[in-house]
């Protein structure tokens, strides 16, 4: 593929797109706070908006906004003019930076984060697709951090 690290723009699409996708649908279809029981006591949907970062820390944070977007840039930067990476770390890097477009859009437009995600059987905060993405990336990356480093293992 002549596109250079190819998989980190496609995790990055794929994550921003089903991000906004969910989003679009929880704000079409419910009412703010409104709760929909999937599994009652488990699992909700649970329209929620958080202007703070995760766990709703530094509430109404305007440099958050800022911080997405210069998070994205940094990452764009670094699969345009950085070395290959290996696949696990390109979708390590693709999906932060899909998940980072994708909460950062939010803050720039509406000043706030579509949260919808209700885990209630271990009381976690309400949380959408972005963070999910992000955090799936941290674990690659993590994953590859203990691996073995290898010229021949680079994806070209």
């Amino acid at each position: 593929m002549p596109f250079k690290n190819y998989l980190f723009w496609l995790a990055g699409l794929v994550s921003l797109i089903l991000d906004r996708l969910t989003k679009y649908w929880v704000v079409q279809n419910f009412e703010h706070r409104e709760t929909w029981a999937l599994l009652p006591n488990v699992f909700h949907f649970t329209y929620v908006t958080n202007t703070g970062a995760a766990f709703s820390l530094f509430q109404g944070g305007v440099w958050l906004r800022w911080l997405s977007l210069a998070v994205s840039l940094g990452l764009m930067a670094f699969a345009l003019f950085g070395p290959n990476r290996d696949t696990l770390e390109q979708f390590g890097y693709g999906f932060i930076l899909g998940g980072a477009l994708g909460n950062g859009i939010d803050r720039f437009v509406s000043g706030s984060v579509v949260d919808f995600l209700d885990f209630r059987l271990i009381h976690f905060p309400v949380f959408n697709l972005a963070d999910v993405f992000i955090n799936i990336g941290i674990a690659c990356l993590l994953i590859a951090s203990f691996r073995p480093e290898s010229d021949s293992g680079r994806s070209r």
